[in-house]
């Protein structure tokens, strides 16, 4: 069991080296007992420092490793969640400078705004669905703090599930219209095709990963509230980015998203 000290020593070091801008050794060689219960609180405590230090507060949640193919590859059998704060949200038109990061990727994403609270312990896909307000395209970049972008489930999970900034598109829609399990995507980088995908990409339908993830977090005794935006999973493999590069991501009949980065 890792104690308390040993928490805040490990969600110190990564908001150091996210601050700035240093890669770092997992920390599962270090402290073998950290498993991913044991990272839930590193994430929390991390959470803590970044409001109390960049005055910040919590905006929703992200989830990750939600394919099954990103499972297998990291030796998972589930998916990851992390915190979204105010201070991570960029703007779309806005030129995001890559020198903010250490080796950031980009991934397409569905985001979910709620106009209801959503609790577990039972939640289904149609009780997302009903809470959901809002759907609209989004991306995500995300920078793991670990060398090589190398890590375990419970590394990735203290280090809020890769977190870095996202973005959402500008226009939003209900989530009656649409079959998500079918809605379609196409992420391109400097206007040539990286990646296509659906939206059953995400663990058959983006709706589920949502409602696994609010499931366990009533073991936490949370929940997701009223007006907070949660990021479903990626739709694709992550692309990584370079000064330049200009992304976009559009989905099938609710819009494009876009991002520019410089140096």
């Amino acid at each position: 069991m890792l104690k308390t000290h040993v928490i805040d020593e490990i969600a110190n070091e990564l908001y150091k080296a996210e601050k700035h801008r240093y890669s770092i050794d997992k920390f599962v060689d270090k402290y073998p007992e950290m498993n991913e219960e044991l990272a839930y609180k590193v994430q929390e405590r991390l959470i803590e420092i970044k409001c109390n230090e960049e005055k910040t507060k919590r905006v929703g949640r992200k989830l990750g490793l939600t394919s099954k193919a990103k499972q297998v590859m990291m030796g998972v059998h589930e998916p990851s969640y992390g915190v979204l704060l105010e201070s991570m949200q960029l703007f779309e038109g806005d030129p995001i400078s890559i020198s903010s990061f250490i080796h950031a990727k980009l991934e397409p994403e569905l985001a979910f705004i709620f106009g209801k609270e959503l609790k577990g312990p039972h939640v289904t896909v149609a009780d997302v669905l009903a809470a959901t307000e809002y759907i609209a395209p989004a991306l995500e970049i995300i920078d793991s703090r670990f060398q090589g972008f190398s890590f375990t489930l419970p590394d990735a999970v203290a280090d809020n599930s890769s977190s870095s900034r996202f973005i959402i598109g500008e226009r939003f829609f209900s989530p009656e219209q649409f079959d998500l399990r079918l809605m379609g995507m196409v992420f391109k980088k400097n206007g040539e095709v990286v990646a296509t995908g659906a939206g059953a990409a995400v663990m058959g339908h983006p709706a589920r990963a949502i409602a696994w993830m609010v499931n366990k977090l009533f073991k936490e005794g949370q929940s997701v509230q009223p007006g907070e935006v949660v990021l479903s999973g990626s739709l694709s493999g992550a692309v990584t980015i370079a000064e330049g590069d200009h992304f976009s991501a559009c989905f099938d009949r609710i819009g494009t998203v876009e991002a520019v980065f410089t140096e």
